[in-house]
């Protein structure tokens, strides 16, 4: 997760970590990436049905009844287990969680124990009656995806109407006074209308946006074709952080991010070395900071029959199950080598890559997303085929 607003437009110093000690449990939610810690966000997929049939969907769901699902003291006593392993944030989705009954109650259960409560929604199902429920939850943030403006969502979800639908979402989770946000995945077919989404953002006053970089998992891995070649992937970068700071210079303080491929890092920094020499120091220091990417250390998903995964597109591998173990115990158990190499990949990545074995940008990247690696390559340790840089940025030619 790259926060292009805090970098490129200054919204956040390295002092603002260092002063809470970049202890997960002290850090506010939106410096939670800088942690020196590392306690897991754990996604918890905690059901599989969806009133959707999204493209991309990871968890390739469909609006049927599925069976083996964690039970409601199920998830109660997995949260128990969270909260008391430290982690900060439980982050219900799914499927889509809202068809899930006692979302409301596991919700609480989660506050309660002193965890952030956040959704990952289409945003569908939140009229004004649901959007009192999430408040009185004391949710700290609604994620709603839209893919597109209007047709372009439309056809991504299946669902004529889903865009105006997720719309009013948002707008009823804003009049009751919660933080929501828009979860953009970027494609070929959708890469049009990101300039129409930094509109609607200013229009509604939605202060918050996340967008995602294609990551080829679950029904996402029949989409390689669609994502981005190298330069699209520059150019939209440089879209983003132009529709940030013109936001923020208007007065609209924005936060915008960038998800699931951190050589954004590095394009950052690099372009501030030209624009702002002295802030790009400061930008610098926040990336080691961030320490790249997460998976299997500062991210987790736990899947609705129990199961344990690295993030959640590592769907296809599991580390064991919370029904007969804790999540606690199966996260620091080393003796799976796909878990310490996670957790310590750089010897793997230098013995099986090519340019990340000479990235010079490899600790504030991390090697970047491994699950995509391996779905081009068949190899987890290999390069990330999605990283843009050039030979001369990377540091060889």
């Amino acid at each position: 997760m790259i926060g292009i607003s805090k970098l490129y437009c200054g919204t956040v110093e390295p002092s603002d970590a260092l002063r809470y000690g970049r202890d997960s449990s002290k850090l506010p939610s939106h410096l939670l990436q800088f942690s020196r810690d590392k306690k897991p966000v754990v996604v918890w997929n905690m059901g599989r049905r969806c009133n959707l049939k999204c493209v991309h969907c990871y968890a390739q769901s469909k609006d049927i009844e599925y069976k083996n699902e964690l039970t409601t003291q199920q998830g109660k006593s997995l949260i128990d287990d969270l909260a008391q392993f430290g982690v900060p944030v439980i982050l219900f989705s799914g499927g889509e969680p809202l068809m899930r009954p006692d979302l409301p109650e596991l919700a609480l259960h989660a506050r309660s124990k002193g965890m952030r409560a956040v959704i990952s929604t289409n945003g569908t199902l939140i009229d004004k009656k649901m959007a009192k429920v999430l408040r009185e939850i004391g949710l700290s943030y609604v994620g709603v995806s839209l893919d597109g403006i209007r047709e372009t969502n439309d056809r991504f979800r299946g669902f004529k109407g889903a865009f105006d639908l997720a719309l009013q979402g948002m707008r009823n989770c804003l009049d009751e006074g919660i933080k929501v946000g828009l979860r953009f995945t970027i494609n070929k077919k959708n890469v049009k209308d990101i300039p129409a989404i930094f509109d609607l953002l200013e229009k509604e006053n939605i202060p918050r946006v996340c967008f995602y970089h294609l990551v080829y998992s679950g029904r996402g891995s029949k989409l390689v074709n669609e994502d981005l070649t190298h330069e699209e992937s520059r150019n939209t970068l440089d879209l983003i952080m132009d529709r940030t700071k013109a936001l923020h210079d208007k007065g609209f303080p924005m936060e915008v991010l960038t998800v699931d491929n951190h050589c954004d890092g590095p394009y950052v920094y690099l372009r501030m070395l030209k624009e702002n020499p002295e802030r790009a120091k400061d930008v610098f220091e926040l990336l080691q900071m961030n320490q790249g990417n997460s998976s299997g250390i500062g991210i987790a998903c736990v899947s609705w029959d129990g199961s344990v995964h690295a993030d959640q597109f590592w769907r296809h591998y599991s580390f064991g199950n919370v029904k007969e173990r804790k999540f606690s115990e199966i996260w620091k158990d080393l003796s799976n080598p796909i878990m310490a190499g996670l957790k310590n990949r750089k010897h793997l990545i230098k013995l099986n890559a090519d340019r990340c074995a000479r990235c010079k940008w490899y600790d504030i990247c991390n090697g970047n997303f491994r699950v995509r690696a391996e779905s081009i390559y068949g190899n987890i340790w290999a390069d990330d085929p999605a990283c843009y840089l050039t030979k001369e940025e990377i540091g060889y030619d």
